[in-house]
């Protein structure tokens, strides 16, 4: 199955190249700095657009595997330039890449089938995300990424944060850490102008109410998350920073691949049987990795570098996982969760298998055959059964780009 993307996503020293190009260009009303750094000593740069006192902050880069948040915020950058009413009264703040190391290891910039897109793949163990540290991580241990964002979030206190993120394949939903009245109808309008699907039960968003199809508000802190066994809260993370200073974060996620399954709002005839039908296949999934893993990791040199840090934190995660997949689904659990609970199963072995696999090719390890045989076959059976369509980049952006637009007018609204 081919999957050619028409364009390809840009790296973080072209993001730096373009955005300096920018400030260069106009030089009063844009500058580029750089406001941390990485742990490998990497720049991390923010481009700002305008002086006025009223804040927008564009996060890009958060998680390696998400490519789209460079490119989309390469076009708000230049849109913003061009459109003097965007600035009139808000100044943008977009920082280019926020995991530079992370986006250094993720290798598939223009990935044709979702094989291309494993065989590159990397995205960090949680402690080691940027937005997600602070949520399992005491202060004193957090990376150095996260402090910048978080320097970055104290200095501007911008009434609204977006960081843009993206699902490899699937459909668009946003996450709100506080609802922002009347997003949902331009959301689903852009999505549905460019035929991309609408994620209505996004596993990530279970249990969280929504304020419109795909538009997911997360609940108050205090209240347990819909996944018990999971390691980290979205409430804790960096998403919730802006809350300091009455602002508010907005995640806006945006496919590679399209699948229309999980845009079907219908009731699922058989949740509680179907959830645990995939709760058995991700117990399955993941032993055939942690046996591979098991074998050839007396073999494999020290200490374990990030690929490897990453495979075993996900495979970490299935038991408990697998264990809230069986407790009793909500009775009016749609086609679309059961969907998107689907590929969320099929995605987190495949990741840690995609990641050890890296691993056992660099060292030439005999374990590697069996592993690629399994990252091919879960790959082309992920894309088949979910009936993946590319979603043209230049679609992507748009959709991404339009949803951010209209977060931070009505979130403007909004604000007291």
């Amino acid at each position: 199955m081919s999957l050619l993307p028409e364009l390809r996503y840009p790296s973080v020293t072209e993001l730096e190249r373009s955005a300096r190009a920018l400030a260069a260009h106009r030089p009063g009303l844009c500058a580029l700095r750089r406001v941390g750094a990485s742990r490998a000593g990497r720049p991390i740069c923010l481009l700002s657009v305008g002086h006025a006192e009223r804040a927008v902050l564009i996060v890009a880069g958060a998680h390696a595997n998400e490519p789209v948040g460079g490119a989309t915020l390469l076009a708000l950058a230049e849109r913003v330039v061009r459109e003097r009413r965007l600035r009139d009264d808000t100044s943008w703040h977009f920082l280019l890449c926020a995991d530079p190391d992370g986006a250094g290891l993720h290798v598939t910039p223009a990935p044709r089938t979702l094989l291309d897109y494993h065989l590159g793949f990397f995205r960090p163990a949680g402690p080691e995300q940027p937005e997600w540290s602070p949520s399992v991580l005491p202060p004193d241990r957090l990376p150095p990424e996260t402090l910048a964002l978080v320097r970055v979030i104290d200095q501007l206190r911008p009434y609204l944060q977006v960081t843009l993120h993206g699902t490899d394949l699937g459909g668009s939903w946003v996450q709100l850490t506080q609802d922002i009245p009347g997003l949902a109808e331009p959301f689903g309008k852009s999505a549905a102008e460019l035929n991309i699907p609408v994620e209505t039960g996004a596993s990530d968003a279970a249990g969280w109410p929504a304020s419109g199809p795909g538009v997911h508000v997360m609940p108050a802190p205090g209240t347990d998350p819909a996944h018990l066994s999971m390691p980290d809260d979205a409430r804790e993370s960096t998403w919730y920073r802006a809350h300091l200073y009455g602002g508010r974060t907005a995640v806006v996620e945006v496919p590679m691949w399209a699948s229309d399954l999980v845009d079907d709002p219908t009731p699922h005839p058989a949740p509680a049987a179907a959830m645990a039908r995939l709760a058995r296949r991700l117990l399955q999934d993941t032993r055939q990795v942690e046996s591979v893993l098991t074998d050839a990791l007396p073999r494999l040199p020290g200490p374990a570098g990030p690929l490897l840090r990453a495979a075993r934190w996900a495979l970490e995660l299935v038991p408990g996982l697998a264990g809230d997949w069986l407790r009793p689904p909500p009775a009016d659990t749609t086609m679309a969760h059961v969907g998107s609970v689907d590929a969320f199963g099929r995605r987190l072995p495949l990741r840690a298998a995609s990641m050890l696999l890296r691993v056992l090719r660099e060292t030439d390890d005999r374990a590697a055959p069996a592993l690629e045989h399994l990252v091919g076959s879960w790959s082309d059976a992920f894309a088949e059964r979910f009936r993946a369509r590319w979603v043209p980049l230049e679609h992507q952006v748009e959709h991404q780009s339009r949803t951010v637009l209209a977060a931070a007018r009505h979130a403007r609204d909004a604000a007291p």
